[in-house]
């Protein structure tokens, strides 16, 4: 129960990241997580840059993943009180898939896919704006590279121990 709880902390960070991100200039101010040609189509139109996207990518980043490995291994290890590399691998992977299902089912299928939200005036004709290889890599990023990335963690981790 308590990594479920620890998911959707994870999950709940996201989602801040997300609201946060969109609060003052909506979706334009997240356009950097939007296929390469809705943020040509934002720049031609002169709602961004492409430095303020850069900028924004540099930001976004940081603030998904830095706490993704460090602050999320920490609780493991320390909080959980995990000892070794098996039980923190499966403890950082069932973090990590409930925060990826959650962005995944809700992010990028109901709020990106199915409102109003995220829609930028003038970029309608690409949507859906999650599609093909970009969708494909982020179930592919979810399902592989999260548990790879536990791993990678939990071994560094245990070596260090």
């Amino acid at each position: 129960m308590l990594l479920v709880f620890e998911g959707l902390i994870l999950s709940f960070w996201l989602l801040l990241i997300c609201v946060a991100g969109i609060a003052q200039d909506g979706p334009v101010g997240l356009v950097v997580f939007y296929e390469q040609e809705v943020q040509d189509r934002v720049v031609e139109m002169g709602l961004t840059s492409k430095e303020k996207i850069k900028k924004i990518s540099i930001i976004s980043s940081t603030a998904l993943f830095l706490p993704m490995v460090t602050v999320i291994p920490a609780i493991v290890y320390f909080y959980n009180g995990v000892n070794g590399f098996f039980d923190g691998f499966v403890q950082l992977t069932v973090i990590y898939l409930i925060a990826g299902l959650f962005d995944r089912l809700f992010i990028d299928w109901w709020w990106v896919g199915h409102t109003k939200a995220w829609i930028i005036p003038g970029t309608e004709e690409f949507m859906p704006y999650i599609y093909g290889k970009t969708l494909a890599g982020k179930w592919v990023g979810t399902l592989i590279g999260f548990p790879v990335l536990a791993a990678i963690i939990s071994g560094v981790i245990t070596l260090l121990t």
